[in-house]
């Protein structure tokens, strides 16, 4: 259905192995008033193998100058100079042989402009002025520099940065002080123009320890910045910490300063590692395509991510920043010290950067935030929902077309890694599970790695057989769901795989997992335990069990799969959550919730049996099962979205769930709060407000008209910024559509710009939904497109309208945003909405005729999800209508 570039073999994109670099000299030179830089890289280069060629990679951005290598004392000129541009490759041939185990040395000068594209080498623009800094992440080093741009080849780095005087240089290492201003090389000394007179300085610095070249990170610009330092538990070294900013933005930066040194000790502590590098920095950027980005000793990252208001930042924001800023220093150890083998094994980066910076970490820091329950929201359920779909992939995935790898940063390599990592975890227990990975870590500092070496690290710590247990976890895609039959001795399980839009054809249905039960069974006493020993991989099996007694399977929501009970077993358990933590935990609750959802969207339940689940719990006190509950009847909205009866009683069913909480909540937030009770009154009154509950809207109205007269920021309070902006603007005209602008113009934190963005996307004025859509291609930063069509994705009156102007637009879009992840995002944004079978005609039809090649996975599993939708809505209609008639009788609403 698509005209996308077959894969081509690995050799195709993979650089030849008969020579490695061993270090880089790289000098650059920035001008940002004229939008461009130049340099030189110096390259020592170890001969592996007889050649007469050497092949790099250079992406057709970048000019390359007279090349020239250096071996033995004599200088040679490529005889023959190619570029291959898919390839991003450029070869030179030298008339006479490199011998093996030789080392010679590769001088190229280059240039390039800094462009908008937020990968490379590029401008961003603020208050403050132009500013230049680096994305690489994943093959974007060769957009900057001339280099062998593969994770495996690993070398040292000495950079040199040329800039204008009065600007702040930053790269991965310490600026040596004192060092030289002249030219080491006089074929560099064009470089060095303007530096004796004063207009420009050099800025030299330490030479980095071995790492892949996507981890080479610097940034030019009139940068602030705020510093503190730790001490290391294990050596006692102090080492700075710093967070750059522009001037106007470094105040917010406070917080992820905090937490970077709340942290990094910690890490040392868990992986008996110490942090290797002299320092380590953070540079806030106001145009970044990705969230943030672990360079060795110098995050880089979007507003959003690190910055908030130090006096009024709300609950959301702050949770972003810890975790963002916990992720990206997990990195340092993993990713950075031990880095995947190749692309396929992204998973070893950023499955434990979740893991332990989303969890393990900001558990000991914030334990109040509940962050292993938040867990199975934020990554395990949004894992299992992707991965139910047959356009999928695994976790380990083959990935050997460079223009692909963009497209496996997604919650397969994020939450899904993260999930079965925290599952090996809750089964050989914690302290072993880092024992393993600490002996993993040691015997590959500053190497290289594959799934292998991880399980033979907690392998050891353990005594377990883990590749046996964990191999199809990583190599298959999708997981099962336990179907369980109670017998007169306790009970009979079985796996299979679980889609999200019904049973799996036996095709589909050929991997058996091992899986780990958590089979919780309840005691004479009114306790609970948990067999850990209980596993299953077979297809089914027997257990031993007493069912007169409470029983649930996956304790703690701690696997990878979904169980699927009789409707009378899952009511009983229902019933007995209900009363509170005696049995079931908060994490059981809140899996229970997702599991009989997606359960029954997939037709192995009756939705009307996960809405009388929710409907039993509505005296729940928790905020994330309240949580869970929020987002899974979003989700049937969103699905029943053009059935006007059905969305109203569902609507109905909503207000009657979170009306009560608002009113015993209220609007106001008590200094000293805690954390549950905060949170639950911002999800009970976005969910009372998405339900349209009148006096919700009315009251958020007022305070909307109230803060725009006044300007006094109690009126909206920060954690109901986001709903208030939207409430305006959905619900009012012009006149708050435009004051929203305004507030986007000049926003006083992150959050307060991006609330503004969502709350556009609300209006229901065609004319305004029209101005919305202009705006991203006019105004809006590259970076906060996704934010707009989320915004409009959401309003029922403007989905289709969007999809429609990115189909007239995909041209300049497609040319915007070919290089970055932006385009896959937009693709899995505009689709997600969709639910009928003339939507999922149209969208094959419309993309037949394009080159798919840079989203062709995010089109599939969009695909997919529309088939999963139509699937769902012609099975349940029916039975939620009655169901939800039959309560609004009993309910007397």
């Amino acid at each position: 259905m698509s005209t996308a570039t077959p894969a081509q073999p690995a050799a195709s994109f993979r650089l030849p192995t008969d020579v490695r670099p061993k270090h880089y000299d790289l000098t650059i030179r920035t001008d940002l008033e004229n939008e461009n830089f130049e340099g030189v890289v110096k390259a020592d280069v170890e001969i592996v193998r007889a050649t007469d060629t050497i092949v790099f990679n250079a992406a057709p951005n970048l000019k390359l100058g007279s090349a020239s290598l250096t071996s033995s004392g004599n200088v040679l000129r490529p005889a023959e100079t190619t570029y291959d541009a898919p390839t991003e490759r450029a070869t030179f041939k030298f008339g006479e042989q490199l011998q093996a185990g030789t080392k010679v040395t590769l001088r190229v000068p280059f240039s390039s402009v800094l462009d908008g594209s937020m990968a490379g080498y590029y401008r961003a623009k603020g208050k403050a002025g132009t500013y230049a800094l680096t994305q690489f992440e994943p093959t974007s080093a060769r957009r900057a520099v001339p280099s062998w741009d593969e994770p495996a080849l690993k070398a040292t780095y000495a950079v040199t940065l040329i800039s204008k005087a009065g600007l702040v240089n930053l790269s991965n290492m310490p600026a040596i002080p004192n060092a030289t201003s002249e030219p080491t090389d006089q074929e560099d000394a064009e470089l060095y123009a303007g530096v004796k007179s004063g207009d420009w300085t050099v800025t030299k610095y330490e030479t980095t320890p071995p790492m892949s070249s996507y981890l080479l990170a610097w940034a030019v610009g009139p940068f602030a910045y705020l510093e503190d330092s730790y001490k290391s538990p294990l050596s006692g070294k102090v080492r700075p910490l710093r967070i750059y900013a522009p001037p106007d933005l470094i105040h917010q930066a406070e917080f992820a300063l905090k937490v970077k040194k709340a942290a990094l000790p910690l890490y040392e502590q868990v992986f008996d590692v110490e942090y290797p590098l002299p320092k380590l920095d953070t540079l806030v950027a106001e145009d970044f395509d990705a969230g943030a980005m672990e360079n060795w000793g110098l995050i880089t990252g979007r507003t959003s991510a690190f910055l908030l208001d130090p006096k009024a930042a709300d609950m959301m924001a702050k949770k972003r920043v810890a975790t963002v800023q916990s992720h990206e220093v997990a990195h340092m150890w993993f990713g950075n010290i031990t880095t995947m083998e190749w692309w396929d094994y992204l998973y070893l980066n950023e499955g434990f950067a979740t893991l332990m910076g989303e969890v393990i970490i900001p558990d000991k820091i914030f334990p109040e935030w509940k962050v292993d329950s938040e867990f199975i929201t934020e990554h395990l359920n949004d894992a299992l929902r992707l991965d139910a779909k047959l356009s999928s992939h695994p976790i380990e995935v083959n990935c050997p077309d460079a223009n692909k790898i963009n497209q496996i940063f997604d919650s397969l390599s994020y939450a899904k890694a993260g999930s079965v990592l925290r599952m090996l975890s809750k089964y050989v227990g914690e302290d072993k599970f880092l024992k393993g990975v600490s002996i993993y870590l040691k015997k590959h500092l500053y190497a290289n790695s594959v799934s292998r070496d991880l399980w033979d690290g907690v392998s050891e710590a353990t005594g377990l057989d883990i590749p046996k247990l964990m191999d199809f976890w990583i190599t298959k895609m999708g997981y099962p769901v336990i179907t369980v039959m109670e017998t007169k001795d306790g009970i009979r399980v079985r796996q299979d795989r679980f889609l999200e839009d019904g049973p799996a054809k036996p095709e589909d249905n050929e991997t058996i997992w091992t899986v780990p039960l958590f089979l919780l069974a309840g005691s004479a006493d009114g306790k609970s335990l948990i067999d850990k020993s209980a596993v299953l991989n077979v297809r089914e099996k027997e257990f031993k069990i007493d069912t007169s007694k409470p029983f649930k399977l996956n304790a703690g929501t701690s696997g990878v799969y979904r169980v699927l009970y009789t409707p009378e077993r899952l009511a009983n358990i229902a019933q007995e959550a209900a009363k509170g933590e005696a049995i079931f935990s908060l994490n059981d609750r809140i899996g229970l919730v997702h599991d009989a959802m997606a359960l029954a969207k997939a037709g192995f339940l009756k939705t009307s049996a996960s809405l009388n689940l929710v409907d039993i719990w509505k005296n729940e006190k928790a905020f994330l099962v309240w949580d869970s509950i929020a987002e899974n009847l979003s989700r049937v909205i969103d699905t029943w979205w053009e059935n006007d009866h059905a969305v109203e009683l569902l609507n109905k069913f909503r207000r009657n769930l979170f009306g009560p909480l608002v009113k015993r909540l209220g609007y106001t937030y008590p200094e000293g709060e805690d954390v549950d009770t905060t949170q639950l009154r911002t999800r009970a009154i976005e969910s009372a407000a998405a339900a349209k509950d009148p006096e919700v809207i009315k009251e958020l109205q007022h305070r909307f008209a109230q803060y725009v007269k006044t300007k006094d920021d109690s009126w909206i309070p920060a954690d109901l910024l986001r709903i208030t902006y939207r409430v305006a603007v959905e619900y009012g005209g012009r006149e708050e559509y435009e004051t929203v602008i305004g507030f986007h113009d000049e926003p006083k934190t992150p959050s307060m710009r991006t609330a503004a963005i969502r709350a556009l996307g609300a209006t229901q004025d065609p004319a305004l939904i029209q101005q919305t859509l202009d705006f991203t291609m006019t105004k809006a930063r590259d970076q906060d497109v996704i934010y707009f069509f989320s915004g409009l994705a959401s309003n029922f009156k403007a989905r289709r309208t969007a999809l429609d102007f990115f189909e007239k637009k995909y041209d300049a879009l497609y040319k915007r945003f070919e290089g970055n992840f932006t385009l896959k995002y937009l693709i899995s944004t505009l689709l997600s909405g969709l639910s009928t079978k003339e939507d999922l005609h149209h969208v094959q039809e419309y993309f037949k005729d394009k080159d798919t090649a840079k989203y062709d996975q995010a089109l599939a599993q969009g695909i997919d999800s529309i088939k999963a939708k139509v699937s769902w809505i012609e099975r349940s209609t029916d039975d939620i209508s009655e169901w939800l008639e039959n309560w609004e009788k009993s309910a007397k609403l």
